[in-house]
């Protein structure tokens, strides 16, 4: 379990964390969201202990990370997958770490076989893609079997095989009893793979909930409409709290804010045919998106050709 408790960090008059409190609790996969810049990696190096905060705390498993005798038995983290030297091959790396931990070499090569790189496992890391780099870095964060799994955007430079390999191992060493928090920018893995989230913006805490809550507050369901009638449809919707568009291919009409019974009964009573009526449910991302644009630190602007 990871606790972190009413945690502050400052660098100089720049505030990275600001009275952060949660809890990673075993047996689930919890995602860790948030903006660039919203505290995520300054928060994950406080609980391995590469930083410390200004206040607060964050413990592992009732310990902070630096009083453990041997860390790798009970935190694995991957918080940057090429922070190895390019000179060195993947065993050789995985071996270092083995023996400072008393990790048998059987274990390294049973590791490097499982994260599929036994035919690169002499070669120097420096020649790696992005998608090797990542599979020795979870190799790294397996190495001691730890009861707590700490992962950085582990599906970088994956393929498709592989972003699923990711996120099948997570979800079954939370199934194990582990504790698992992962952070992630790409929200349908997220959405596929998590079952909590933690949602920090600007330093703060915005989220701690399940993923399904999370959907429901952050973003309305949407009803998908199609009639030879749009227009009288769409006069005919308007009321406080109800919003129409056209679709993206423009066959289409979305609403929000009403329910697709409603609509129904609206077009049956003037006599307005319709082709689909669909409530699409919303996204994490459109959720995501909708509770952190206030909290995103560098906003885009627009270009004038």
């Amino acid at each position: 379990m990871i606790e972190v408790e009413n945690v502050s960090k400052r660098y100089g008059d720049k505030i990275a964390l600001d009275d952060v409190s949660f809890v990673v609790r075993p047996g689930v996969v919890t995602g860790f969201l948030g903006p660039n810049g919203a505290g995520k990696s300054t928060t994950m190096r406080l609980i391995v202990g590469l930083d410390r905060p200004t206040s607060g705390s964050a413990r592992v498993n009732g310990k902070q990370f630096r009083d453990h005798p041997a860390p790798l038995h009970e935190v694995g983290a991957m918080l940057e997958a090429r922070a190895i030297h390019p000179g060195r091959s993947a065993h050789s790396h995985l071996l270092a770490l083995a023996r400072s931990n008393g990790i048998s070499r059987a274990r390294v090569d049973e590791l490097i076989d499982f994260v599929g790189l036994t035919g690169v496992a002499r070669k120097r890391v420096g020649g790696f893609s992005l998608g090797m780099g990542q599979r020795l870095g979870i190799a790294a964060a397996l190495l001691g079997d730890p009861g707590t799994l700490i992962l950085d955007e582990p599906a970088n430079g994956l393929d498709p095989e592989g972003i699923r390999w990711i996120r099948d191992l997570m979800r079954d060493v939370a199934a194990e009893g582990r504790t698992v928090l992962v952070s992630s920018h790409l929200m349908s893995e997220m959405a596929q793979t998590a079952d909590q989230l933690i949602v920090i913006g600007r330093g703060r805490l915005l989220a701690d909930t399940t993923v399904e809550e999370f959907i429901q507050r952050g973003a309305s369901d949407v009803i998908r409409v199609r009639s030879p009638q749009l227009p009288q449809l769409a006069a005919l919707l308007v009321a406080p709290g109800v919003t129409t568009e056209p679709s993206a291919d423009g066959n289409a009409l979305e609403v929000r804010g009403t329910t697709a019974e409603s609509i129904g009964e609206t077009a049956a009573a003037h006599r307005i045919v319709l082709h689909e009526l669909v409530r699409q449910q919303a996204s994490l991302e459109e959720a995501f998106m909708s509770m952190t644009h206030g909290s995103v630190e560098y906003q885009p602007t627009e270009v004038v050709a």
